[in-house]
């Protein structure tokens, strides 16, 4: 259970965190300036704020990953906040600004 203002365990991701990270996915692709093929949710963390931050690392093919901070506000859009590039299978999903 995510305690309120802090940030959960991490987590292995789901088909509601796989569907956050469709919606901000032509995004992510602008700001990397990446076409990703493989583009798959493998774990998340959450924080319950107004509405909810998620950070994200998703599988962007071989051992390449990326992490997400993801905005879901309380009437349901989505927002992308940062992305980060070069990450590992086993790096930590750690809370970072743009």
């Amino acid at each position: 259970m995510s305690v309120p203002g802090k940030f959960s365990e991490t987590k292995d991701a789901t088909k509601e965190t796989q569907k956050l990270c469709d919606q901000v996915k032509p995004e992510v692709e602008k700001k990397t300036g990446k076409k990703f093929k493989e583009y798959v949710a493998v774990t998340y963390r959450e924080q319950i704020v107004a509405g909810t931050n998620f950070l994200i690392k998703v599988h962007v093919g071989g051992v390449q990953y990326i992490h997400l901070s993801v905005f879901e506000a309380l009437d349901g859009t989505v927002e992308l906040n940062g992305v980060q590039e070069n990450h590992t299978k086993d790096d930590p999903l750690v809370p970072f600004l743009k």
